[in-house]
Order: structure tokens, then C-alpha cells, then sequence
């Protein structure tokens, strides 16, 4: 049994091992050339003098050397292209470059025995390239987006802060890279106004009306999105946001009463069986035989249900500042009911339900007031108005 494992991990570890060489092959055929690499140095780290890793030394040396001369060739096209969008490729392709011949250089030297000598790999120093092929990228997205702020759009500004924040990943604090990026954030952001107003006629509780206008609770976070209660003089809002409330309806207090009548069929006790005789049967061991003796009984409830409802209507609206027209007008229903049971039992009890007695309360409560009514509605209104504007677009 010992002599199969070990046969059986000897043959699983020679499958996986010609399945590695199979996928360095066909990614330098394919001519992905870097994923060679990386397959060919994962096994050569674990044993790069292992004669089963020796496969993977000439094929690395083959794919570093397509991979070097096919980058070598595109910088060649981009270096003749006076298109400005070549800048980003050709430091791209210098980092790379740089970062391939890195991964290998730690493993060197690497001998391929049957050929008795060293691979070769040419490297260079590709310091001064990057730097001048950065700064020249630096300089160009920086002098870009100058010049796109003082002219762009929300959508155009928020391009511009990607390209900024992308310089600053390649070349932090560059000049004035970062007050730009606080200029593209302003200058891509809606600035929301949002109010309440109440035209119900009827005073709302002063906690809801904080609650509506507080939009942190809402869970609407968006980088591009920012909505003030209260009004900066500072900001040309873009947008004003008014939740109207147009409608607030409280029913009366209500208490409804009916009669339940429960009947169930219980076991008590036992009678004998008696044969024609008036004998008392036996079974096959001389015992007397027996039967259950069910009756009926009954319980009688008094169920009271009081019941108060509310109702609130209301209208989101958006209005565009810079058109001065209304854009989007959205109506909202809420409601809330308060019910509560309870009630007297007479009769037997165990003709009711275990958890119907659980929850029939012995007495009345208070009813709420309007005002907790109207704050309880709100809470719905709230994952309303929350739903709306999930799906607001701004321009």
C-alpha cells in the first residue's frame, strides 16, 4: 500500500509537472510572453539546479528574449507617433521592462546542462528612461488638465480626476497635481440643496423632519454626489431637492370586538370493553383491554383588536438651477397601522391554541399619539424616498 502512494504522488507530480511545461509552450507560441515567464520562474524558484526544472531555463530564455524584442519594436512605432496618447504606453512599456528583467535577475546565473553553458539575458538600465518617459508623460497630463478644467463639464472634470489621480500614483506631488485633483472633485460634483416643506397642514414631529433631511442616513454615498440640509453661501447649487409633504391623514382610534368559539376533543380517561356477556374482554396475556375516552370541549373568547392608521403623502421633486426647471417630480404613499389584541377567555381553556393564548394579551394599552403615528409613517417614507433617489441620474 505504501509502494502504490508513493508511485501514485510520483505520477501526479510528473502530470502536473509536463502540464506546467505545456502551459510555458503554449503561452510563448500564443505569444503571451510575460505569462511564460512567470510560469517558468514559479518553478525554477522552488529548484532552479533541479534537473526536472532544467525545461523551463531555455524556454524562459526564449520568452524573455521575444518579450524584449517585441516591446523594443513598439517603442519604436510610438516614438515616431506624434499622437500625445503614445506617452502612457511608452513609460508603461519602460516599467515593465524594467520589473521583467528584475523578477529574473535573482535566480541568475541559470546553466542548461545539456548545452553546457549559462543562459543569456540581456539587461539594461532603464532608470533614465523611465524617469525622462515620465516626466514627459507628468508634464503632458498635467498641462492637460489645466487646460481641460478651465473649460470642462461634470463629466469631462471627473475624467480629468482620474488622469490627475493616475499621475499622482506614477508621480506623487507632482507640481501642482494635487490642488488640481481638488479642483476636478469640485468641479465634477453636484451640489444638492435638499428642503422640506409642509403642506399638510398638520405639524410634523421635529425628530422626522431632522431624520427626512438627514441624507447620511439614507446610505446614498456617491463620490460625485453631495447633499446639504444646510445652504453654503459659497455653493452655486446645482440642483435644489424638495421633499414636499402634501398629505397626512390619522384615522380615529378604533377598538373591534367579535366572539370566538373553540371546540376540541381531548382524551380523559379510559373505558373497558365488554364481551356479549358483560364480561371485560383480555388480550392474548390476560390483561383487561381498554380504550380511550375522548370528550368535547369548549372555550369561548372576547377578541378585541384596536386599530389606528396613518397615512402620509408626499412629492420629491428636483428642480435644475442652472435651467430653473423642474426635472423630476416623484409621489410618495406611506402608511402605518397600529393594531393591537387582546381579550378574555371563558370556558377551557385548552381548547385554544398554545400559541394563540402566547399572544392574546389580558388588556388594552394606550393607543400612540398622532405625533409617534406620524414619526412611525415616516420611516417608510423614508426607504421611499431612499428608492428614488437610488435611481436619480444628475447631469
Amino acid at each position: 500500500m505504501k509502494q502504490f502512494s508513493i508511485v501514485l504522488l510520483f505520477l501526479l507530480f510528473l502530470t502536473s509537472s509536463c502540464s506546467s511545461l505545456k502551459k510555458t509552450e503554449s503561452a510563448i507560441n500564443q505569444g503571451d510572453f510575460d505569462q511564460a515567464i512567470n510560469i517558468a520562474i514559479e518553478n525554477l524558484i522552488d529548484g532552479k539546479d533541479s534537473k526536472r526544472n532544467q525545461e523551463y531555463i531555455p524556454l524562459l530564455e526564449d520568452a524573455y528574449k521575444k518579450a524584449m524584442e517585441q516591446d523594443q519594436m513598439l517603442l519604436q512605432k510610438w516614438k515616431l507617433d506624434p499622437n500625445p496618447a503614445v506617452l502612457e504606453p511608452i513609460y508603461e512599456t519602460y516599467v515593465r521592462m524594467d520589473a521583467r528583467q528584475n523578477k529574473i535577475r535573482p535566480l541568475l546565473p541559470l546553466t542548461i546542462r545539456n548545452e553546457n553553458r549559462k543562459a543569456r539575458f540581456n539587461f539594461n538600465d532603464y532608470n533614465s528612461r523611465i524617469i525622462q518617459s515620465r516626466t514627459t508623460l507628468s508634464d503632458y497630463l498635467l498641462v492637460n488638465s489645466v487646460n481641460a478644467l478651465s473649460t470642462s463639464n461634470k463629466i469631462e472634470s471627473r475624467k480629468i480626476y482620474n488622469d490627475l489621480n493616475y499621475l499622482e500614483e506614477i508621480n506623487p506631488n507632482f507640481k501642482n497635481t494635487r490642488s488640481l485633483i481638488q479642483e476636478a472633485v469640485e468641479k465634477g460634483t453636484n451640489y444638492i440643496y435638499v428642503n422640506l416643506q409642509n403642506q399638510s397642514q398638520t405639524i410634523l414631529p421635529a425628530r422626522l423632519e431632522e431624520e427626512l433631511l438627514n441624507f447620511s442616513t439614507y446610505g446614498i454615498n456617491d463620490q460625485w454626489t453631495q447633499y446639504h440640509n444646510n445652504k453654503l453661501s459659497t455653493l452655486d447649487y446645482d440642483y435644489d431637492l424638495s421633499i414636499i409633504i402634501d398629505r397626512i391623514v390619522i384615522s380615529p382610534e378604533q377598538v373591534a370586538q367579535k366572539e370566538l368559539i373553540r371546540e376540541k376533543q381531548i382524551k380523559d380517561g379510559f373505558i373497558y370493553e365488554y364481551d356479549t356477556n358483560g364480561n371485560v374482554k383480555k388480550d392474548s396475556l390476560g390483561n383487561d383491554i381498554k380504550q380511550d375516552k375522548f370528550i368535547t370541549i369548549t372555550a369561548n373568547v372576547i377578541q378585541n383588536t384596536q386599530l389606528k392608521e396613518s397615512n402620509v403623502g408626499a412629492t420629491v421633486q428636483l428642480k435644475d438651477n442652472r435651467s430653473s426647471q423642474t426635472v423630476d417630480r416623484f409621489p410618495v404613499n406611506s402608511s402605518f397601522v397600529f393594531s393591537y389584541i387582546y381579550g378574555s377567555v371563558y370556558g377551557d381553556r385548552r381548547a385554544l391554541d398554545a400559541t394563540y393564548l402566547e399572544t392574546l394579551n389580558p388588556q388594552a394599552i394606550v393607543f400612540p399619539t398622532n405625533e409617534q403615528m406620524i414619526y412611525d409613517t415616516g420611516e417608510d417614507l423614508k426607504l421611499k424616498i431612499k428608492q428614488i433617489l437610488n435611481n436619480l441620474r444628475y447631469k
